[in-house]
């Protein structure tokens, strides 16, 4: 077993997708970082702050997870904690020429930083975070595109 990873991502909200790659990529590595990405020019539908509560809460139960916020490059959070591994989910092939232009740029960055890719689930394949958000705004029920277990309605803009 490989030792850590970090998962990155805005995660605005965490899809069933996600957690599917979390899940599966403890099978990979002895702990899992979600790092969750902090834009302060892109506007999220959760704040930071409940995107944290959201996944720490649903994580809460399982010490080989942790969670924390980062600013800047990806590579750089990964270099300050020592970290090797990128864990990214891939569920096109339009996510694959994607993540393969960012795991080249990375490795060129820092060459010590390895990229791991799982495929989505196929059954997970069509829902993203947009998707989920799009839901969420019309008042809809998004429910069987989050993990089990996420706490959302506390997090719901205006609430």
């Amino acid at each position: 077993m490989l030792s850590t990873a970090v998962f990155p991502g805005s995660f605005d909200p965490i899809t069933i997708g996600h957690h599917g790659i979390i899940l599966r990529g403890l099978d990979l590595f002895e702990t899992i970082i979600i790092a969750i990405g902090s834009n302060a020019d892109k506007k999220s539908f959760f704040s930071l702050e409940s995107r944290m509560q959201m996944i720490s809460l649903l994580y809460d139960d399982q010490p080989r997870i942790q969670v924390e916020v980062f600013s800047g490059l990806t590579i750089d959070f990964c270099r300050s904690h020592g970290v090797r591994f990128l864990l990214r989910g891939l569920r096109t092939s339009a996510d694959f020429e994607y993540e393969r232009v960012v795991a080249h740029a990375n490795r060129k960055l820092y060459p010590d930083i390895e990229t791991v890719f799982l495929l989505a689930a196929p059954e997970h394949s069509y829902i993203s975070s947009s998707l989920v958000k799009e839901i969420l705004a019309y008042g809809g029920d998004a429910s069987s595109f989050l993990p089990p277990g996420l706490k959302l309605d506390a997090c719901l803009p205006g609430k």
